[in-house]
């Protein structure tokens, strides 16, 4: 019988997310068992009670004579452990060990609480112990509490510097334990991807730990209050290997710093008000040569500011996305669109009735387009002027129509009038199969999917092949997945 190598496997099982199929791969054979189990185990965020109950049984027998001394009796499986679990793990969760912990204990017939919180630091010691001393070399670490003091535990071991020094991933609050910051600034050199809340309080350390990065590449920036005086100093401190920045803000940010960043692809702005951009002035003479998607979210900065950057980064740009607001829309952006940023493939941004033409000469630019998000509703155009600028005036890159419905006035479009449609796109040369998603909320009563005759006409043209998938979500999923 056939077999494949184990290589093959272990690609095979590094795109499976769903842990059925995992589950049912671990039941095939012993070999499959062995390889599957790796990804089964690899990401904490993942683990229930049950995975922590397994964990305590691996717990060598020193660890075992501590709970016992401190009468902290956990059932746990009676069979001997198959694997070493601990150490296929390479996302390590501070959190969801305290969670999952405090679950555990409470459901055990012995549990006291009034010794719960003692005992929950006492086995979460053991099992970061386990951690430490198992796990080659931790990719991941999350941790977002400030309250806990499990960060010592971790860093109090002698393995702790070959556990942590080729973190890859960093993702936690400004406020945690300054001397888990100061002691990953002493060997964890090579993180690529910095994911940080900023909170009231920022502790010692963070800024060191910033500064001795060597490859960092990924920094998204979480942003709800801090001390405006401490802020600015970290995020200048980022270093030009920077290729993604994920800004996201209540307050003032200080955008300046971005001038710097020449290797940038990846510029994500999600800020609560226009007032968050007043420092956008200082780039709208910047030129990013390398920057390849621009997201601009919530609140945007000046017309004038951001078409002036366009068109200094605009040739190169790929992706440029505007969304969540309503009723943002100017022509002279879309103008500028047009006339500076040739080379898109996806793009989102509002048209209003009057401006079809804009859209056609959208494509008419951007002939490497495609996917467009198209906002729908009120004084924006409506599905069948979209459907039918799509249909008659794009490439045939071209494969993929969002229907963003931002208010709740839209003509209906009648089937018949859905059926020319979908027959004038089986008929383009090459065809190439249509993704439409519309992206909507309970309230919105004439769109697509709310009259089962157009759906029957959709699934219809699903069947025959000219519709490769058909998307419903609302507001809050409106995310990378539909875009």
């Amino acid at each position: 019988m056939f077999q494949l190598h184990t290589d093959c496997l272990n690609e095979i099982f590094e795109y499976i997310n769903d842990k059925g199929s995992l589950y049912s791969c671990l039941l095939v054979n012993r070999l499959w068992c062995k390889i599957s189990v790796r990804f089964f185990w690899k990401d904490m965020e993942n683990y229930t009670t049950s995975n922590f109950n397994t964990l305590i049984s691996c717990l060598p027998n020193e660890s075992k004579e501590i709970l016992s001394n401190n009468e902290i009796i956990i059932s746990t499986p009676t069979l001997n452990p198959m694997f070493n679990y601990a150490s296929f793990c390479k996302v390590l969760s501070i959190d969801r060990v305290y969670n999952k912990i405090e679950e555990l204990l409470m459901n055990q017939e012995n549990s006291s609480f009034q010794n719960l919180k003692d005992d929950i630091i006492i086995l979460s010691q053991e099992i970061f112990k386990l951690f430490v001393k198992q796990i080659p070399s931790l990719k991941k670490l999350v941790t977002f509490w400030s309250s806990h003091t499990s960060h010592n535990y971790i860093i109090v071991y002698p393995e702790t510097k070959d556990f942590l020094k080729n973190l890859s991933e960093l993702h936690c609050n400004s406020d945690i334990c300054p001397i888990l910051f100061y002691h990953l600034s002493q060997f964890c050199y090579n993180i690529s991807l910095l994911n940080i809340t900023f909170n009231k309080f920022i502790s010692n350390g963070l800024r060191d730990l910033i500064i001795v990065q060597k490859n960092l590449k990924y920094f998204n920036l979480m942003q709800y209050n801090y001390p405006e005086n401490l802020l600015p100093s970290l995020i200048t401190k980022l270093p030009n290997t920077l290729i993604k920045l994920n800004l996201y803000g209540k307050n003032n940010i200080s955008l300046s710093f971005i001038a710097d960043l020449k290797n940038l692809q990846i510029l994500q702005l999600s800020f609560q008000s226009s007032e968050n951009f007043e420092d956008f002035e200082s780039l709208q003479y910047v030129i990013l040569p390398q920057l390849q998607i621009l997201k601009i979210q919530r609140a945007f900065p000046k017309y004038d500011l951001l078409i002036k950057f366009l068109e200094n980064n605009g040739k190169n740009l790929k992706v440029f996305y505007l969304g969540d607001i309503k009723g943002y829309s100017d022509n002279s952006l879309n103008l500028a669109i047009i006339k500076f940023c040739p080379n898109l493939k996806k793009l989102s941004t509002g048209i209003k009735n009057g401006e079809l033409e804009t859209l056609k000469l959208i494509f008419n630019s951007c002939q490497l387009l495609e996917s467009i998000k198209i906002w729908c509703g009120s004084t924006f155009l409506s599905e069948k002027d979209a459907f039918e600028t799509v249909v008659k005036h794009s490439h045939q890159n071209f494969s993929k129509l969002i229907l963003y419905y931002l208010y709740y006035v839209q003509p209906r479009l009648f089937p018949d009038e859905l059926e020319e449609i979908f027959i004038s796109w089986a008929n383009r040369v090459p065809l190439k199969p249509l993704s439409l998603v519309i992206i909507t909320d309970y309230f919105c009563k004439n769109t697509l999917n709310k009259y089962d005759d157009n759906m029957y006409i959709i699934k219809k043209y699903i069947r025959s092949g000219v519709i490769r998938n058909f998307k419903v979500t609302g507001f809050d999923d409106d995310d990378e997945s539909c875009y």
